[in-house]
């Protein structure tokens, strides 16, 4: 072996000492960070906001189904209790054609196109 090849050997484990050193000193800081901090999961909070929005979603639909109120009071369409609807419609349904010509008729009313209010005049007309 001449100096050269000595040379060459020693740069070549010279680098694989300092990828060594340097792979070491690397995976140290992973397992310190990993271990010192604390990251909060992407969505801990999306959690409870979901389940928030669920509960006022539900609580909303309880008050839908138990209280009478307008869906659409301009076409005359009313949301009724269930117990009071499948009242009235036993009581409607006892004259089976006047019931169906009436549900028919509400039908139709109910499907119309509205009228659109008029539109306000323009302060530059």
């Amino acid at each position: 072996m001449n100096g050269n090849d000595l040379h060459k050997i020693n740069r070549a484990s010279a680098a694989a000492i300092g990828f060594i050193i340097a792979s070491f000193v690397f995976l140290t800081l992973v397992v310190v960070v990993k271990f010192t901090v604390n990251v909060p999961a992407i969505d801990a909070d999306r959690t409870g906001t979901i389940a928030n929005e669920l509960m006022m979603i539900r609580s909303n639909e309880v008050v839908s189904l138990n209280n009478p109120g307008w869906v659409d009071k301009q076409r005359g369409i009313v949301r009724l209790p269930i117990d009071t609807a499948l009242q009235i419609s036993v009581e409607e349904w006892q004259n089976p054609a006047q019931a169906r010509a009436d549900l028919i008729a509400r039908s139709k009313r109910a499907t119309a196109p509205v009228q659109a209010a008029p539109a306000k005049p323009s302060i530059f007309e």
